[in-house]
């Protein structure tokens, strides 16, 4: 496989990082986003100041919740590379909280980036993949086991990885037929980042659940954001995986990372069978006499 070009969003830290110092490591061409402009000297150490000046970094800041910023570090990865072989659509963050306790400004905030900026990402991605020779690329969009079974706590972030995990669906089959590309939705479970100790915003607990036992996914929540908690797990080690999947010439479509992400598809799987088979008996005598 000759050197690809991958487009990296929410490279500050955590899997993006890991994945633009992994794909550099192996000779890799990395165009990494992230949003603050305070972090940009923090990304671009010695090792990598080398690497963009031997024209193998290019980092750019963008917000992937506007659109022109977006659009303008594609055309400057283009310019710069000749091309884009991987998108690996990475930025977002989790909000800890009930569904009632979230505050209206930071449920729509988490949309914006979580929902909106991974599409305004994936719309550019298809539209550079479209400009290779020959045609196709690979794109790969970072969800969570809480996209497929999610505790109380987690609601509002489970619903943006649901729902791009259904945009994906939709758009799976058309662009892998039509443009050779290949998609892949990653679905890891706990894993020692940012996402969990830095990154993750917790709201208050709501007065009507104070107390209550149903909530301890809030005080697991909380230990899992001091980084003290025995389930998060090594992510360079997932990264290692990440790697080996994305070389692969017809790689899995949706993929759970540990023991914790697996369980999550099971608990999914269990609950969509029991409903199926509860709808088998009020599915009958609909059709018109």
């Amino acid at each position: 496989m000759t050197s690809r070009v991958w487009f990296i969003t929410g490279a500050s830290s955590g899997f993006g990082l890991y994945m633009a110092e992994k794909a550099l490591e192996n000779g890799e061409k990395v165009i990494a986003t992230l949003r603050k402009p305070e972090v940009l000297s923090d990304l671009v150490n010695d090792d990598l100041e080398k690497k963009t000046q031997n024209k193998q970094l290019l980092v750019l800041k963008v917000d992937v919740t506007i659109k022109e910023e977006v659009k303008a570090a594609f055309v400057t990865a283009k310019q710069t590379f000749g091309r884009i072989d991987v998108v690996f659509n990475n930025a977002g963050y989790g909000i800890i909280s009930e569904v009632e306790g979230i505050s209206d400004a930071n449920a729509r905030n988490l949309f914006e980036v979580n929902f909106w900026g991974s599409f305004n990402v994936t719309k550019e991605a298809l539209q550079y993949f479209r400009q290779n020779d020959p045609i196709g690329g690979l794109l790969i969009n970072m969800s969570s086991m809480f996209g497929v079974d999610a505790p109380p706590g987690a609601g509002f972030y489970a619903a943006t990885c649901v729902i791009c995990s259904i945009l994906f669906d939709f758009l799976f089959i058309p662009i892998h037929f039509a443009l050779a590309n290949l998609v892949m939705i990653f679905c890891p479970g706990w894993f020692k980042t940012n996402m969990t100790l830095v990154n993750a915003v917790v709201e208050d607990v709501h007065p009507e659940y104070a107390g209550k036992s149903n909530l301890g996914s809030m005080q697991l929540g909380v230990g899992l954001i001091r980084g003290d908690s025995p389930l998060l797990k090594d992510a360079r080690k997932l990264i290692n995986k990440f790697w080996d999947l994305s070389k692969l010439e017809n790689p899995p479509y949706r993929i759970a990372f540990g023991d914790d992400a697996k369980a999550a598809f099971s608990a999914r799987w269990t609950a969509i069978k029991s409903d199926l088979e509860t709808s088998e008996e009020w599915s009958k005598d609909l059709a018109f006499d």
